[in-house]
């Protein structure tokens, strides 16, 4: 399944209106701001339809998955946006996550719980806000808000880079680093970000580079950390892979209309994260060329002059100044 998706499910007294555009969406929230209604109402109209007085408006089928027959459940459905409910205590499995990873559905998954087995987007998190009045003639309107951006600027100047993987990304960030007489250091994984930020003292001023397409299910403990410690800046861009092809040196007009709209490229059966697919889409597109590239170890070539500059030059103007403006050197 790929591309957008928009959903309109309407009663006489509450409307919600959604778009979805990867395979996992995460509804988080506190009790009593119409997370679990919006299920409820899309398994009453899928049970008895129009008869219950609510209609539901959307270009794919959707579809509630619940109960101990799950399992079951699942394998006949295909090509769907399939809501889950957090009172079903399956959500937080292995045996679910590895099911979502094998599936050509999207997911929407209300829960206030971090998923750890599901590598989620930062960007898919939302919240439900409403506007209009119960019991009046209009409805309550619901619509998503994102709970997170993707970065979060803090002080002007970093003393550490931390990077969540080992591989290429960290080697590109701790050259740079090291041109700006910075520490550069790997979490050695996503989970593993919050615990090496533990690590450091409350003075110490941290930028943490991660993918922002996996980090979701790490987000909510680092953001409360932050909200403690004011020296922590976070980057989260799709990927590395991402930001070497937002860079414009492959010069191929085709890449930037993938980039405007990755949802019509990226089939979420055949890769799970966003940042699998660019990864492949880079080592294909320079795949026999001088810049080929790998994700276990950095081809030169990015470290060296009007490359490394564009890669450079692609991030955030705020994580420049976090690199102590390293981009001019």
């Amino acid at each position: 399944m790929r591309g957008r998706h928009t959903l309109r499910v309407q009663s006489a007294h509450l409307r919600y209106d959604m778009e979805f555009s990867r395979n996992v969406t995460v509804i988080q929230g506190d009790s009593a701001t119409g997370k679990t209604t919006l299920i409820e109402m899309i398994q009453a109209f899928l049970l008895d339809g129009a008869d219950t007085g609510i209609s539901l408006t959307c270009d794919c089928p959707c579809r509630v998955l619940a109960g101990s027959t799950w399992r079951e459940q699942l394998s006949l459905i295909e090509e769907s946006i399939v809501f889950v409910d957090e009172g079903n205590r399956f959500v937080s499995s292995v045996e679910f996550a590895r099911a979502v990873r094998e599936s050509s559905n999207y997911f929407v998954i209300v829960t206030r719980e971090a998923l750890d087995a599901l590598p989620y987007s930062v960007s898919e998190i939302y919240g439900l806000k409403s506007s209009g009045k119960f019991g009046s003639l209009e409805p309550v309107y619901h619509q998503m808000y994102r709970i997170y951006g993707d970065e979060v600027p803090s002080a002007d100047k970093a003393d550490i880079i931390l990077t969540e993987d080992s591989n290429s990304g960290y080697d590109f960030f701790a050259t740079v680093s090291a041109e700006a007489n910075l520490e550069c250091a790997s979490a050695g994984g996503a989970a593993r970000v919050f615990t090496k930020l533990q690590e450091y003292d409350n003075d110490t001023r941290v930028t943490v580079v991660a993918d922002g397409a996996a980090f979701g299910s790490q987000m909510g403990r680092v953001y409360q950390l932050m909200q403690r410690r004011h020296g922590v800046c976070l980057y989260l861009p799709e990927s590395f892979e991402w930001i070497i092809l937002s860079s414009g040196m492959l010069k191929d007009v085709e890449v930037q209309r993938m980039l405007d709209n990755p949802s019509a490229y990226i089939d979420s059966e055949s890769y799970f994260s966003w940042e699998r697919f660019f990864t492949a889409e880079l080592i294909r597109r320079t795949s026999g060329t001088w810049l080929q590239y790998s994700k276990a170890k950095l081809n030169p070539v990015y470290l060296q002059g009007k490359c490394r500059e564009r890669i450079i030059e692609a991030l955030p103007e705020v994580v420049q100044r976090q690199l102590g403006g390293s981009a001019g050197r």
